[in-house]
């Protein structure tokens, strides 16, 4: 490969470990900080990704949609909508308790691929959408980085000022002790549905920049070992409930994934076809790695410190100062 294709290359590798980053902060926000458990992320990646498909992508007599419209417009749709199906699904699953919560978010993601994949004249079905117009071409890589690093950015500065908040509070106390929170007077349920909620956005505005920067999409691509399992093994590894930890966590994992395909490129041709399970199998060994010897993940979380108030000597005696 030559220098300037490593150096595409490059760009693209960082640039999608950021919109892996993007889900993972959404994740951290529901699981982290909530205790919200969900394993239904591939479901509203895929939601960001369609919606902005068709409300960018130019008409096509494939499928419903094609109006065309800029990628703002679209990534801004991605996320109300992502957030609007969250909406329906917290109000009907919120109240369960996290085993359960996990079982149904999973079903309804699968539900979701499914109902993609057999809606041919809304979706593209098997087929996809292909030509996704978007400002991110091939050869302005470079672009769709700075917007995806801008946007990190702006996501990370939310969630830690969410964090530190009185929202925030109440939803690490909802974690940590769920009963004492009622007793408090807080209302558990709207607490876990918001973080749901916005948690969902994120991860509907992560589909549509993914859907922008690759220009071709299909039910295959949100299938829960790629849309949902890499993005728990990235939060864990980095360390959940510290956003800083999840974003190092997503770029290690991300990448031994991609260097994975080197190694399944090697096997013999019979064996061509288990490159996927063998890639899965990296990934699940680096997480038993992680878990033996990092069992909080690379960067555990971190007591936050109150805005406006100085940390007193027992937590600094108690807590290290924050990353």
């Amino acid at each position: 490969m030559s220098y300037l294709g490593l150096y595409h290359y490059g760009l693209y590798f960082l640039a999608t470990a950021g919109i892996f980053g993007i889900l993972a902060l959404g994740l951290n926000l529901q699981w982290g900080l909530s205790g919200v458990f969900n394993l239904g992320i591939a479901g509203f990646f895929a939601i960001g990704a369609y919606a902005s498909a068709l409300l960018t992508g130019a008409p096509d007599p494939g499928h419903w949609g094609g109006f065309s419209l800029p990628l703002p417009v679209g990534a801004i749709a991605a996320m109300i909508i992502s957030g609007a199906v969250a909406l329906v699904i917290g109000a009907a699953t919120i109240r369960l308790r996290s085993d359960y919560l996990a079982i149904a978010t999973l079903g309804i993601a699968e539900i979701i691929r499914l109902v993609i994949k057999n809606t041919g004249d809304l979706t593209g079905g098997v087929r996809g959408i292909a030509g996704i117009p978007s400002p991110f071409h091939a050869d302005s890589q470079l672009v769709l980085l700075i917007v995806v690093l801008a946007v990190i950015v702006v996501l990370y500065w939310l969630v830690e000022r969410a964090r530190v908040s009185p929202w925030g509070r109440v939803l690490r106390g909802i974690r940590e002790n769920e009963d004492a929170a009622m007793a408090a007077g807080k209302y558990v349920t709207r607490f876990r549905l918001e973080a749901f909620v916005v948690g969902s956005a994120f991860m509907g505005l992560g589909g549509a920049l993914y859907a922008s920067s690759i220009g071709f999409i299909s039910p295959e691509a949100f299938r829960p070992e790629y849309g949902t399992f890499l993005i728990w093994v990235m939060l864990i590894a980095g360390g959940s409930g510290n956003n800083v930890g999840v974003l190092v966590g997503t770029f290690l994992v991300w990448l031994v994934w991609s260097f994975s395909s080197l190694l399944t490129d090697l096997l013999p041709g019979g064996l061509a076809t288990q490159a996927g399970a063998v890639r899965i199998f990296l990934i699940g060994l680096l997480l038993q790695v992680i878990l033996l010897v990092r069992p909080e993940g690379l960067f555990p979380e971190k007591s936050p410190r109150l805005i406006g108030r100085p940390r007193t000597d027992a937590e600094s005696r108690h807590t290290p100062d924050e990353s």
